[in-house]
């Protein structure tokens, strides 16, 4: 059933195409974008591949209950996604305040979706359509699939099929599960039977229809006792693989389950060519055009996504409780037919600005038995050290690269989505190393130590100092050997559980001791389902059961904050308060050491000991390697005025 031409997202396109009642509604909460970067593309271009017709319902007026009823009633269900972020996560900064611009909207206009997009565009359907089977998906829904902490309304909450009144969850990365649920309904099986089909959720009022699961605490028991949440999240994260996933089953009261069925089956290298090869406009579809560019989507325009997963599992991130762990990548084929496809766009300026996924440099599952016997319930891949199983292989993405920059008309490939620097150093042949330095640089490369301090990073899931402080020597050296200045950029988190002043201090000093400032710093923020989150809420590392320091107090975070933006003007008065409450005022006063002035001190270039002191310049702000001259040393610019005062 495959047509030119995007999915109908207007009544008119839905009659041009001769359809009456089309098999799913799809509402989203993002401007309609059809490229395979946007989940709600891949799945409504999957339906169709497989006969059924979508229609495309983007950004519905949610306060006007017939902006619901545009295409009528679909002959299957309607389908719900917040879109390519979590709506909350979209609106709102990590200080709980509204953020400006939605990248995801047409000339990123705030406000054209609501808070808690599932449950509202869902409440919506059903207030108009009482009986139509409504099916969530996205991230959004996957993450607030069981019971889990909400940190805008800091609170424990139920799953969200439960408050959304939806029938069915499609978790995780669902082109597996859609077309199942598409052709169970198709078959004339009710949504309320639909109890069998992996990568789903679904509820019941029958404990004697569950069957082969881990029962966890239920919700009330876990409202009123963290730990047992803690327990709870630890179960959850030891089932997210495909393989050795257990179903889990989360009681609400005497008549009423929520039911997680395991993780779907990866895809293989063949689907997911086939998934990635369907026709996308690769464009914004003209009714969302007439209010403006989509943001998010010329960043990623002329980006290409190798892969899915990421054995990293840090724990701040929810890539593993959405994507798993396990690597899936597509083919070089199907990569550099994509690439082709972009160099025939007139925008297209000859530079691909990444190829990569969650993690850049992995292309193949960690160890072998992964495919087979699924990824260790009780160890990481990486964390705390590369375990012995690992395959650290770079030779398919060298291989991959090196055809990319030979297709014509591209000038440049960047790698932008991140490398795992530990990876990098886990490989025995450092060609990758060399090769990213040399081709696929621009100037400065962006990595993720996120902190330094080594009881920060064991909680982190990062690989301890020593590893960060390998790689930049590394990196550094092999600049030199190619006679590039490029620079790393580290990302920096503030404010995450186990992180006392203590921890934040140390991080400040490394900062002092590379001479570098960074000028974003990115605060802890509590998502739902992370393993961090659950230390953030219950106190407790669900890993171990560890009581974990959480800084939660504003104030203490926004110190935290500031020490590592400790040379900023308007962050002096925390950064001394924080110095003060640690007993570390030996950071205060003159010496190269210091991190602040005493109060009432002489400007730095009106003192004795000025040329002791290293100062950030704006030229070389992010640049770690080289120790900038103090402001006093440096010799003027040769400038025309000057050059005239000595004539």
């Amino acid at each position: 059933m495959k047509q030119q031409g995007f999915l109908p997202a207007t009544k008119e396109e839905l009659i041009e195409r001769g359809i009456e009642q089309p098999d799913f509604v799809y509402v989203i909460g993002d401007a309609y974008v059809d490229h395979p970067s946007f989940g709600p593309a891949i799945i409504s271009r999957v339906l169709e591949s497989h006969g059924y017709s979508v229609a495309i319902l983007s950004q519905p007026d949610w306060k006007n209950p017939d902006s619901i009823r545009v295409y009528g009633e679909p002959r299957l269900a309607f389908l719900v996604s917040s879109g390519n972020m979590d709506s909350m996560v979209n609106h709102y900064s990590v200080s709980r305040k509204r953020r400006r611009t939605d990248a995801f909207t047409p000339g990123g206009v705030m406000g054209r979706r609501p808070d808690r997009a599932d449950m509202v565009y869902s409440n919506l359907i059903r207030h108009a359509y009482k009986h139509v089977p409504i099916i969530l998906g996205g991230i959004e829904a996957s993450l607030r699939r069981m019971a889990h902490y909400d940190y805008w309304a800091d609170g424990f909450k139920r799953s969200l099929l439960l408050d959304s009144g939806a029938d069915l969850i499609s978790y995780g990365m669902g082109e597996r599960s859609i077309v199942e649920i598409a052709d169970a309904l198709a078959s004339g099986i009710s949504i309320h039977d639909l109890t069998f089909i992996n990568g789903t959720v679904f509820r019941t009022s029958r404990k004697e229809d569950i069957y082969d699961a881990i029962f966890l605490p239920d919700y009330e028991s876990m409202k009123a006792d963290k730990t047992l949440y803690a327990k709870s999240f630890g179960i959850q994260h030891k089932n997210t693989d495909p393989i050795r996933g257990k179903r889990l089953a989360e009681q609400y009261s005497e008549h009423l389950y929520v039911v997680q069925n395991p993780p779907a089956r990866p895809l293989t290298r063949e689907e997911m060519d086939e998934i990635y090869d369907l026709p996308y406009q690769r464009a914004v579809h003209p009714s969302c055009l007439t209010r403006g560019e989509v943001p998010a989507f010329s960043e990623i325009k002329f980006s290409l996504a190798s892969c899915r997963g990421c054995f990293g599992a840090c724990s701040f991130c929810a890539l593993t409780f959405h994507q798993g762990r396990i690597i899936q990548s597509r083919s070089h084929e199907s990569l550099l037919r994509e690439a082709h496809l972009m160099t025939e766009d007139p925008d297209f300026k000859g530079y691909i600005h990444d190829v990569g996924g969650p993690t850049a440099d992995f292309r193949r599952p960690a160890c072998d038995k992964q495919l087979k016997a699924g990824a260790c319930p009780e160890r990481q891949c990486l964390f705390p050290k590369p375990c012995p199983n690992l395959k650290a292989d770079h030779s398919d993405y060298i291989s991959l690269l090196r055809k990319l920059r030979s297709v014509p008309g591209v000038k440049k490939v960047f790698i932008r989505s991140g490398i795992r620097f530990d990876y990098v150093l886990a490989d025995p042949n450092q060609t990758f190393l060399k090769e990213l330095c040399e081709y696929h640089v621009s100037g400065q490369l962006k990595v993720a130590p996120e902190h330094v301090s080594d009881a920060v990073l064991s909680r982190m899931g990062k690989p301890n100092r020593g590893v960060y402080e390998e790689f930049c020597r590394r990196y550094k050296k092999m600049n030199e050997t190619l006679q590039k200045k490029q620079y790393l950029v580290p990302y920096l988190m503030s404010s995450h559980p186990g992180s006392t002043l203590k921890e934040a201090i140390e991080l400040a000093e490394y900062c002092r001791d590379l001479g570098y400032m960074p000028e974003q710093v990115q605060d802890f923020y509590p998502t739902p389902s992370t393993i961090s989150t659950c230390m953030y809420y219950t106190g407790l590392d669900p890993r171990t059961m560890e009581p974990v320091y959480v800084p939660k107090n504003p104030h203490e975070k926004a110190m935290q904050r500031a020490l590592i933006q400790y040379r900023d003007p308007k962050n002096e008065a925390l950064v001394r308060e924080a110095l003060e409450k640690a007993g570390r005022r030996d950071l205060i006063g003159y010496g190269p050491k210091c991190l602040l002035r005493p109060k009432g001190s002489r400007p730095a270039e009106e003192r004795p000991d000025a040329t002791r002191i290293r100062k950030p310049t704006g030229k070389r702000k992010s640049d770690p390697f080289v120790l900038q001259k103090p402001q006093a040393q440096r010799p003027k610019k040769k400038t025309i005025r000057n050059v005239h005062k000595k004539k």
